[in-house]
């Protein structure tokens, strides 16, 4: 079992429980999925670039990535039906944990400049939207051989039914988030 859903399940339930005032342990929030994507629309004339996106992806999460295609013709942006647009892979159970534990531990330690995730980023919904500009932050990608380096989009989706239920989940379970400042 992961060090982050042992963590959940013996302390986060139970401290989130009291903490929001709910009486079973099933109303108390917790993360469902994770989506990590990214887009290849400057990589698209090189076929074998974006093999190693799709490769990259694939280490990251440790589950086969798959690409997207595109569902109109878009003019301006020179893409049509049916094109390879991005790869994205979607990670739950065990996975999801190992990747968000990985992610919390060394990957924002590694990013440059990284001063905390902005609370905003937490929709209405309570799920938790992050861009990370270089995706050889993360332990599995050796940055020298890295063919070209390139953004992720990271979004973390889970069952709390508002926003500040979520960022209380996210504060417990290691999540970086910047404090809330008061009266500006």
């Amino acid at each position: 079992m992961s060090r982050l859903k042992e963590k959940y399940n013996k302390t986060i339930i139970g401290d989130l429980k009291k903490d929001l005032g709910l009486k079973n342990d099933m109303e108390v929030p917790k993360v469902t999925k994770v989506i990590i994507n990214t887009g290849i629309g400057r990589f698209l004339k090189e076929n074998s670039l974006v093999d190693a996106i799709e490769k990259d992806i694939t280490a990251i999460a440790g589950q086969k990535a798959v690409r997207t295609k595109a569902k109109k013709s878009l003019a301006a942006f020179k893409i049509r039906e049916g094109m390879d647009v991005g790869v994205k892979v979607t990670l739950r159970g065990d996975k999801m944990y190992d990747f968000i534990d990985r992610l919390i531990s060394i990957s924002f330690p590694r990013t440059r400049d990284f001063k905390g995730l902005d609370p905003k980023n937490i929709d209405t919904n309570g799920n938790l939207n992050l861009g990370l500009k270089e995706h050889i932050v993360f332990p599995e990608i050796n940055p020298e051989n890295a063919r070209g380096i390139f953004g992720l989009q990271i979004t973390v989706t889970t069952t709390a039914k508002e926003k500040d239920s979520a960022e209380k989940l996210f504060r417990s379970m290691g999540f970086p988030l910047k404090k809330k400042e008061e009266n500006k």
